[in-house]
């Protein structure tokens, strides 16, 4: 498999341990702390491995990249801990923030000039229908209430992430990849740093889980998983690689069952397939979608889409 077919489903494989590393390491701290802590490790790691390999931004960029920060990493993530920390069941978090692709699409039309045809859509829609199914039975047999304040924190947690991968889909392709996104955790660590000292008693219990929490979620999703993510933005549609945040709930049941024991039932390994064929429809190659022109940008910023490598935006 080439790069371009192997790098979304590294991704997807990536990002859907997401909810496991916190599943894991939330009982040992509170929800900022936790993600105060990972980002800044992050970010320190990337800074080394920039100062190494390429020079600094230029002020645009830097406020640039803080900007993709606080929207995909503080927004984001810290809505989705969050909401679980304070006992929103992880099926139902995944399902709102996994309606990211719909939106993404409907901005896309109008701040990108990406265009959908009518089997992209079609696509969308069956990717939802799909999503629903996969959670479905688990929501059903589920004692536990969905907070509202949870429920609240995963709408902040879509509208984050909805704008972070426009903004960056639009202004992140200038950025050179590692200090950008170094710079993109400082902020959204600092922010969060600043909401763990406000609202929490920032205590982490030192144990071997939260450790190897903290260590898997760093290293497999903060560096491994998000520059995937800015990769696959910089050479796809916003719409296309959008539409990979559907596979993540099926992705996260499969890897539920193999790891926990926890049982598929009929409708959502029903619900894994719908999901595969509506990503298909959006992400598939075929006819070209015509874009139109671009807006007056930064120089820094993106190419227009049509100026993109075709075979790898349709790959994703």
């Amino acid at each position: 498999m080439s790069w371009a077919g192997l790098a979304p489903v590294a991704f997807v494989l990536l990002w859907s341990t997401g909810f496991v590393g916190a599943k894991y390491g939330l009982p040992y701290a509170e929800p900022f702390t936790f993600l105060a802590l990972r980002l800044a490790i992050a970010a320190g790691l990337l800074g080394v491995a920039a100062a190494v390999t390429s020079g600094w931004l230029t002020r645009g960029q830097l406020g640039r990249a803080a900007v993709s920060g606080l929207l995909l990493h503080a927004a984001y993530l810290g809505g989705v801990f969050w909401a679980i920390s304070r006992g929103t069941p992880a099926g139902v978090a995944s399902v709102v923030v996994s309606l990211q692709p719909v939106l993404v699409a409907a901005l896309a039309v109008r701040l990108l000039g990406e265009r959908l045809v009518a089997r992209q859509w079609l696509g969308l829609a069956v990717g939802v229908a799909g999503v629903g199914l996969v959670v479905a039975p688990g929501l059903a047999g589920s004692s536990q209430d969905s907070p509202p304040e949870g429920i609240a924190a995963c709408l902040l947690a879509l509208l984050g992430g909805t704008l972070g991968t426009l903004w960056h889909k639009r202004h992140g392709d200038g950025i050179p990849l590692l200090w950008g996104t170094a710079v993109q955790y400082a902020a959204a660590g600092a922010v969060l740093a600043a909401l763990s000292a406000a609202t929490e008693e920032q205590r982490i219990e030192w144990t071997g889980e939260f450790v190897a929490a903290l260590a898997y979620l760093v290293l497999a999703l903060s560096i491994g998983a998000v520059l995937l993510l800015l990769v696959l933005l910089r050479r796809g549609s916003a719409s296309g690689v959008s539409s990979l945040f559907y596979l993540v709930p099926p992705a996260t049941a499969v890897q539920a069952y193999l790891l926990f024991d926890e049982q598929l039932a009929a409708l959502s390994l029903v619900g894994i397939v719908v999901t595969c064929v509506g990503v298909a429809l959006v992400v598939r190659p075929g006819e070209v979608t015509a874009a139109s022109p671009p807006r007056a940008q930064d120089p820094a910023g993106p190419p227009p889409p049509a100026a993109q490598p075709s075979p790898q935006g349709r790959s994703t």
